[in-house]
């Protein structure tokens, strides 16, 4: 099982800050996505700092939301590289 999201913070260049449930933390890079299907609508940078949390996930005004694995998976890949570079 994985933890549900608790809080999204919009940062800098289209990189979110993400607390969940359990006490971690990670940071989520969507610049990769945003050429991609629906992720497009969120080019726009007003558009992308209305995400907020939807359940255990995040989402946006514009419908487009993301599978909760997805989130932790990629906060944590982020977490490990950090890791690594120690």
């Amino acid at each position: 099982m994985y933890p549900s999201v608790k809080n999204v913070f919009v940062g800098e260049d289209f990189v979110l800050s993400i607390d969940f449930d359990n006490g971690e933390q990670g940071k989520l890079d969507m610049k990769p996505f945003l050429d991609f299907g629906v992720f497009r609508r969120l080019k726009d940078h007003d558009a992308f700092k209305r995400v907020r949390v939807a359940f255990d996930t995040i989402e946006w005004d514009s419908g487009v939301d993301l599978d909760p694995e997805f989130v932790y998976a990629k906060c944590q890949g982020q977490k490990n590289l950090l890791d690594e570079s120690r």
